[in-house]
């Protein structure tokens, strides 16, 4: 959310994702180091010392964003229900919220969950009638039992998003959760993230030794990764169809060209989207 909250300083023409509530939302300290990106040369100073931890993993957040805003927003698709898995800071179900009354569900561990009640609230007065918080522990708990007693219901069409969480999960409780939402209605779509296998088992780093000696070798927080060219059956073992994967050379065409910045997306994470 800093990221996108920094992005929000550069010309429309040159954003990469476009996000006009991520600095409301953030703590104050934070809101100060974004305030402070106003001035182009701090802003980019900021965004030089986030790619020497990893070279391209902030276009890539960024992009990544934008991917699953376009899919969301998408006129042709039309969907019952949002579900947020791993919902944190972010901003999209109340973005939403702006211009629909489309239901969003926010998932997350009751910590965060206590805390993205208390921002929404300083933010915006009051949570929108349409979002509902879901406090669920992804290793623990029954995640659709959790949304169906908060008032989800299976028999829509619905739109999940599960970003930047698969890394921080055991596969097995990856593919339990793939397995939750193996019931989902005909239509309903799923775009997920992952970190690839190769940067988990430290074969290839990609010039982001920094973000493995954080990730991996300082604690194992990040403890799942899969293999590009094996998603598509992974899918399929639980019920859905892989439609498309982003990566650096899709966002490079599609995002940063027609900006005209020389940036390039980190080729460590990947972004799905399925289809029921």
């Amino acid at each position: 959310m800093v990221l996108s909250a920094i992005e929000h300083h550069e010309p429309q023409s040159r954003r990469l994702v476009d996000d006009d509530l991520a600095a409301s939302f953030l703590p104050a300290r934070l809101r100060l180091l974004v305030g402070l990106a106003r001035v182009g040369a701090l802003r980019q100073a900021a965004l030089r010392a986030m790619d020497r931890s990893g070279p391209g993993l902030w276009v890539s957040i960024l992009c990544r964003k934008r991917f699953i805003d376009e899919r969301l927003s998408d006129p042709i698709n039309e969907f019952d229900t949002v579900v947020v898995l791993g919902a944190g800071l972010d901003t999209r179900a109340y973005r939403i919220a702006q211009h629909s009354d489309l239901p969003v569900f926010e998932v997350d561990q009751q910590i965060n969950i206590d805390r993205k009640a208390a921002v929404v609230q300083r933010v915006l007065g009051s949570s929108p009638e349409s979002v509902h918080l879901v406090p669920v522990d992804f290793e623990r708990d029954e995640l659709m039992s959790a949304l169906e007693a908060h008032g989800y219901r299976a028999s829509g069409r619905t739109f999940f998003i599960w970003e930047g969480v698969t890394q921080y999960l055991t596969p097995e409780t990856v593919r339990a959760t793939l397995r939750q939402l193996s019931g989902a209605e005909a239509g309903s779509r799923l775009i997920f993230t992952y970190v690839r296998q190769d940067f988990i088992d430290g074969t290839q780093r990609y010039g982001a030794d920094a973000a493995y000696l954080r990730f991996r070798q300082r604690s194992q927080l990040w403890k799942s990764g899969l293999v590009p060219e094996d998603v598509g059956e992974l899918l399929a073992d639980y019920g859905w169809r892989l439609v498309e994967q982003a990566g650096p050379s899709y966002f490079r065409d599609l995002y940063i060209r027609p900006t005209g910045r020389t940036l390039a997306a980190s080729p460590i994470e990947w972004t799905v989207l399925a289809e029921r």
